[in-house]
């Protein structure tokens, strides 16, 4: 942020200036990302960069810090949330990886959904995201939320090209799952997955993770990141943890320390049966108009 053009990189935070009429002004490192920890050897850079932020006027509301590293904290941060987050060693064979899986949860799974006549696609064309966007308002309605916009999809299939891939399974020509991975260097991260509920008894899901593993491997990848999730659901952590996957911690922190109020909790709770009956159009719309003013 601050350096002479000369001199030896030796820190750095990337960040994103967020401005909401909605949600207000505030510094995100970074935006619509799991963890985008800061680039520091010791609290001491972190301190010094986070105070450069706080001196400048258009920071905002605060600064919010996405972090793996607990202990990385300057001393004017303080905890707005933890999330857990799965990440799976890819370095073992892949027999070894089908193995650390829960035989009934994933294994079962896996072998049922090969034999039920699956169709597996991968890409990013239109069609594809087109059925895969529809499976991501379903699963929005499920968990009484808006969905994302459409754009946003298209967006990120134009900006990471080749290292984004959009996979579906479908069962008699309907939609049943899909995910969405992003490849960088040696990782692959599974950013994004809706599903239609009818069809998890057939092992949609896991049949997608597994085509992704054994991608992953054939590419010579080394770590497949389950991405975050809440603790409070323990569904989700339970599904990734059946995949032999490590536990760890995501620390989000901000300067000044978040205030959650009960009148936002209200707000959350009587929304949600709102979405939960909304027509698709609606929650589509709800979803545009929204979405830019969060993450």
């Amino acid at each position: 942020m601050i350096c002479n053009q000369d001199a030896e990189l030796t820190s750095a935070l990337v960040f994103c200036r967020v401005r909401s009429w909605l949600t207000g002004q505030r510094v995100v490192s970074v935006p619509f990302s799991d963890h985008c920890t800061p680039l520091v050897a010791n609290e001491k850079q972190l301190s010094y960069l986070i105070s450069l932020l706080e001196q400048d006027r258009a920071t905002g509301k605060y600064v919010e810090l996405r972090t793996l590293s607990a202990c990385s904290r300057a001393q004017s941060l303080a905890g707005a949330a933890t999330y857990c987050l799965h990440r799976l060693d890819l370095r073992p064979s892949l027999s070894d990886l089908f193995q650390a899986c829960h035989p009934n949860h994933v294994r079962r799974k896996i072998v049922r959904a090969e034999r039920e006549g699956l169709v597996y696609e991968e890409g990013t064309s239109e069609s594809l995201l087109h059925r895969f966007y529809s499976l991501a308002v379903l699963t929005r309605r499920r968990q009484h939320l808006p969905p994302q916009p459409l754009a946003w999809f298209r967006n990120l299939i134009a900006c990471l090209g080749e290292n984004l891939k959009i996979r579906l399974v479908s069962k008699d020509s309907h939609p049943a799952a899909g995910i969405l991975t992003i490849q960088y260097k040696n990782t692959i991260t599974y950013k994004y997955g809706f599903s239609d509920k009818r069809y998890h008894p057939l092992g949609v899901m896991q049949l997608l993770l597994w085509t992704t593993i054994e991608e992953a491997k054939k590419k010579g990848l080394l770590e497949f990141d389950l991405g975050r999730s809440a603790f409070g659901n323990g569904g989700l952590v339970a599904f990734k943890d059946h995949w032999g996957a490590a536990r760890s911690s995501i620390v989000y922190v901000r300067s000044p320390a978040a205030r959650r109020t009960e009148d936002s909790r209200l707000v959350r709770r009587l929304a949600g049966p709102v979405f939960a009956a909304a027509p698709d159009l609606l929650l589509m719309t709800v979803g545009n108009l929204l979405y830019r003013h969060v993450g």
